[in-house]
């Protein structure tokens, strides 16, 4: 080994100590997730993403019980297009399933859904983009509490799971993809992203992994 070349953890449960480990659930809100909000109202199917509900509560009961960091992600979208670009703006008027009015700032549907709502002290992003690290304070939270390793859940696998997975490899992070706590409407784009990512910028795993090892146990 070179005298410059940094150690590698190649173990998973030292990778993902929840010493050093931070859970990001992103965009789990009620315009993403529920019937009756705004991405239902464009016609998105989201029985993928009320299917991983369950699997996410209990990855979210083991991260707090071991002291991993847990941050909520939110889509956040300011009125007046005050957040958009012209290049944002065309694309997001022709994404599918999508519109430029979700989860605009302050309404009941960019509230993040029950059954994964933050404590208190848990810290909260709001972002703009699709990236958690894209003019948001993300990068700073981890660093100054010492995070090695990411594991970014929930939705889209294949857009905003998979923008922040990117950014969190690119800027120093292990990260692991927990397949059954992701989800997509198609889950054609869901399992592409799995293999992208499993090629390309980290692990992936079921979230049962992360459990076990948070919980001290080995498989």
């Amino acid at each position: 080994m070179s005298l410059y070349e940094p150690p590698i953890l190649t173990n998973f449960a030292a990778r993902f100590a929840p010493a050093h480990t931070a859970l990001l659930i992103i965009d789990m809100q009620k315009d993403f997730c529920l019937d009756g909000y705004a991405t239902s109202r464009a016609g998105r199917p989201l029985d993928a993403a009320q299917g991983i509900v369950p699997a996410l509560q209990s990855l979210l009961i083991a991260a707090r019980r071991a002291g991993v960091l847990v941050c909520h992600v939110g889509f956040w979208t300011l009125e007046h297009h005050l957040s958009d670009t012209a290049p944002w703006l065309a694309q997001r008027r022709r994404a599918t399933y999508a519109s430029d009015r979700i989860a605009m700032e302050g309404s009941e549907g960019a509230e993040f859904i029950p059954e994964l709502a933050p404590e208190p002290g848990e810290p909260v992003i709001r972002k703009h983009r699709y990236s958690a690290f894209k003019g948001t304070d993300l990068d700073m939270v981890l660093r100054a509490r010492g995070i090695r390793s990411v594991v970014p859940t929930g939705v889209s696998t294949n857009v905003c799971v998979e923008s922040t997975l990117r950014d969190a490899f690119e800027t120093g992070h292990y990260t692991a993809l927990p397949r059954d706590t992701c989800a997509s409407w198609d889950m054609e784009l869901h399992e592409a992203t799995l293999k992208t990512a499993n090629a390309r910028f980290g692990l992936v795993c079921d979230s049962a992994d992360l459990i076990h090892a948070w919980n001290g146990e080995t498989r």
